[in-house]
């Protein structure tokens, strides 16, 4: 599929949004339990002066239509239950997604349980979507980091990153936890979370500079 390079800025692996999903290992639980993917290409409109929400959209290699990204969302109740990539409503097939490292890791582990089932599950949960995406309205205006919304993303995403580094892992790596290594850990992940959750704040409400250029 081509794009208009001029009016879109491709997102690709190579942003830095990406390369964080890809890389950070509490997002493994999103990927593995939630089902909450990230599509692998992301265009951004040049010439729009919306917030950066409102004028991104995630382009079906399949047949070529630009979804908005708010289609697969917590207000639709289509965010998650995405395990196979995210489902296009208009030709009924998958949006590849990027895979989170841990993510890959857990999966090729434990493949030996899951491998010769696979395909069935896929075209169990095929059948499924459908149904999710009939009534959706890719309209509804949300961004979950707007306002004060920043500080309890931002905390929950602290919060699982704290589970995971101080509790779960040294479980995993048989190292000792501790009440400092517990304290230290709620601090660290608290300001880390915050610090995350404005940072997505200022990324996803920051307008466009609107250009009058004509495009052809």
């Amino acid at each position: 599929m081509e794009y208009d390079k001029e009016k879109y800025r491709v997102i690709t692996r190579k942003n830095w949004m990406m390369i964080h999903w890809i890389l950070n290992p509490g997002l493994a639980i999103n990927e593995l339990i939630l089902g909450q993917r990230i599509p692998k290409i992301q265009l951004e409109d040049r010439f729009s002066d919306k917030p950066r929400i409102e004028r991104t959209f995630v382009p079906c290699p399949h047949c070529e239509k630009l979804h908005d990204p708010r289609t697969w969302s917590t207000q639709n109740k289509t965010a998650s239950k995405n395990w196979f990539g995210l489902y296009c409503p208009n030709c009924g097939k998958i949006i590849p997604c990027v895979t989170n490292v841990f993510s890959f890791i857990i999966l090729a582990l434990t493949s030996p349980i899951w491998w010769w089932f696979r395909k069935d599950l896929k075209n169990k949960w095929l059948l499924k979507q459908p149904k999710r995406f009939d009534n959706i309205d890719s309209k509804i205006y949300y961004n979950p980091f707007e306002n004060k919304n920043w500080i309890t993303a931002g905390l929950s995403f602290g919060g699982i990153m704290f589970v995971l580094m101080s509790l779960i892992f040294p479980l995993i790596w048989q190292e000792p936890i501790t009440w400092r290594s517990i304290t230290v850990g709620i601090i660290i992940w608290t300001i880390a979370g915050l610090l995350f959750g404005f940072i997505m704040k200022l990324f996803l409400t920051k307008k466009g500079k609107h250009k009058k250029t004509s495009i052809k």
